[in-house]
């Protein structure tokens, strides 16, 4: 009977070939399913919080005037 010998080394990339994996699994999952989920129409309308930051020309030119 022939025993194998696994020194730390190798116990350590096996977990970490694990964890990878499913790292790897859990974002290319992630990834399909907001796919599918556009294709049929299921996903939310995210709205722009960056969208009443944008500066019209018209205020520029009252700030200008009162100087």
């Amino acid at each position: 009977m022939n025993f194998l010998y696994f020194d730390p080394g190798v116990g350590a990339m096996i977990v970490q070939a694990a964890v990878a994996v499913g790292a790897g699994v859990l974002l290319f999952s992630k990834g399909v399913m907001y796919k599918v989920k556009s294709f049929f129409g299921f996903n939310k309308e995210e709205e722009d919080t960056y969208d009443s930051i944008d500066v019209e020309e018209k205020d520029t030119d009252k700030d200008d005037k009162q100087n």
